[in-house]
């Protein structure tokens, strides 16, 4: 296919190649996060969901979770509803449903950006980029490399450019070229400069979390009572399944519940490796471990602005690798999008896969797992664009193939579809064209050609023979060109000069300073 590069043309037609209009690169559908309005998918009876409720509940009463951080055990202790253990903790079920009571249904973040704050609960849906990935492959370098700053920057751009991109997780691939103690400063301030979306903040390491919500609150001209008021930020964290939060992590989630920061945990619970084998079993002891979390955030600072996630997969028992996308990781997305309604609390899901290039494995588990995010009603689907090698590549090809997808789930999601009213019934276009002709030069049709349908920026719809005509280039070959595209004529969203200088300077005295241990 790298020839495909050389020979592709840009023709018009049915499907054409890269449509544009002025400057831009592609037509591609406005801001404008989802409003799910499917009734979510629910495999599990009234009587699964209080059972799976009755084992995490057994979980946290019973066996405990480990608290490997000794200010989480004591603010625990201290509530007086839990069992400590040395660095055990049990918790009682009426303690945990009594405590994440406190949690809200619904928050928002506001970014820099106030126009592109984004919903966590109720039916709103909101995708993210490709977040953690250590390497990075694209068709120009044509193999698996390590991440670079330039890489990351690159990544970041798509991640502004394209509209059904909703927020910006953590690095979109680690910049391997940057040291790790001073890694997220220049992270962070190229994220604050090139996107103008909500911001993630990595929970590792107390200087790590406090320089992010810093600059995030400078990027924002907020004082520190009005960056604390609500959230502008979020982090998200895993536990270290089975049934454990480590030290950094569990800092860092406390520190964001102090100032009222968005506060996501995500169990990394693979089926018959770090859980049971059964997916009951296995979305048991994910909720189990999510929901001690949210206890510790609520103790902390009562209604602060958390969502429960899940990462609850299978592995390959051939290989031990783990898989994604499957049907088994479908139907645990959606059997915890059931139990998230249950504790009233807004539910993280993600888009992955376990290709190596983006190829047809790739599109077909990513969009298996995309699906049940939205079957599930999540609300922030991470990894929704990009991502590889079950989260161990980048892709900028990758990344654009996806966001056909997320486009057309965005149409999916559009009232239009399933309007009702005489003119969507169109009796009269039906009287007009009877048993004879075709509706293609009616009135009717013509007044409604240019939006009835999606258009895509990168499927081909032509035949065979057309397609054949203008280069047959595969798909990932014109994901590629437009990835270039958008580069090449990228303009970053305002900032102001003074805002941009303070940013600048808070990096530079902080580099200074010796930026952050790496010894977490």
């Amino acid at each position: 296919m790298a020839e495909d590069l050389k020979r592709r043309t840009r023709s018009g037609g049915r499907a054409g190649g890269v449509a544009r209009r002025g400057s831009a690169v592609i037509e591609q559908m406005p801001w404008n996060p989802p409003i799910n309005r499917d009734r979510p998918t629910e495999p599990l009876t009234d009587a699964g969901v209080l059972a799976i409720h009755d084992g995490a509940m057994r979980i946290l009463e019973e066996i405990g979770i480990e608290f490997l951080n000794p200010e989480a055990v004591a603010i625990l202790r201290a509530s007086g509803g839990c069992q400590i253990n040395g660095e055990n903790v049990r918790m009682g079920r009426d303690f945990v449903m009594e405590i994440i009571g406190r949690a809200p249904e619904s928050w928002t973040i506001t970014p820099r950006n106030p126009d592109r704050t984004i919903t966590m609960g109720g039916n709103h849906l909101n995708f993210g980029n490709v977040s953690s990935p250590p390497s990075y492959w694209d068709m120009k370098i044509g193999r698996k490399v390590a991440g670079t700053r330039e890489m990351c920057q690159n990544l970041l751009k798509l991640t502004q450019y394209f509209n059904c991109i909703h927020f910006a997780g953590g690095y979109p691939v680690e910049p391997q070229d940057i040291h790790a103690s001073v890694r997220h400063l220049d992270v962070l301030y190229d994220k604050l400069t090139l996107t103008d979306k909500a911001m993630h903040a990595y929970s590792l390491g107390a200087e790590r979390v406090d320089d992010v919500m810093e600059m995030v609150r400078i990027a924002g001209g907020l004082t520190h009572e009005k960056f604390e008021a609500s959230p502008r930020m979020y982090t998200n964290i895993n536990s270290t399944s089975p049934l454990k939060h480590d030290y950094p992590m569990l800092d860092g989630w406390m520190r964001l519940a102090r100032r009222g920061q968005g506060l996501v945990v995500t169990p990394f619970t693979l089926a018959g490796a770090m859980a049971p084998v059964t997916m009951a079993g296995a979305v048991a002891q994910s909720i189990a471990e999510a929901l001690c979390a949210v206890v510790l955030a609520q103790i902390i600072r009562p209604g602060a602005p958390c969502a429960i996630g899940t990462f609850t997969s299978n592995v390959d028992m051939k290989s031990g690798a783990p898989a994604f996308g499957t049907p088994e990781y479908m139907r645990a997305t959606q059997m915890t999008g059931q139990l998230a309604r249950f504790y009233k609390l807004p539910m993280r899901a993600s888009g992955v896969c376990a290709a190596n290039v983006p190829d047809g494995q790739a599109m077909w588990e990513t969009s298996n797992s995309l699906w049940s995010a939205v079957q599930a009603g999540a609300h922030m689907v991470y990894h929704a664009a990009g991502w590889l090698e079950g989260g161990l590549i980048a892709s900028p090809e990758k990344f654009i193939m996806d966001c056909e997808i997320l486009q057309q789930i965005q149409r999916y999601m559009d009232p239009m579809l399933t309007a009702t009213g005489p003119d969507d019934i169109a009796i009269e276009a039906i009287r007009e064209v009877g048993d004879k002709g075709h509706f293609f030069g009616i009135q009717h049709t013509q007044d409604r050609y240019t939006t009835a349908f999606y258009q895509p920026f990168l499927s081909d719809w032509r035949n065979y023979e057309a397609w054949e005509a203008a280069g047959a280039v595969w798909t990932p070959a014109r994901a590629h060109q437009v990835f270039q595209d958008i580069i090449a004529g990228f303009e970053a969203p305002p900032m102001e000069d003074a805002v941009r200088e303070e940013l600048a300077d808070f990096v530079a005295r902080r580099k200074a300073e010796g930026g952050a241990p790496t010894d977490f």
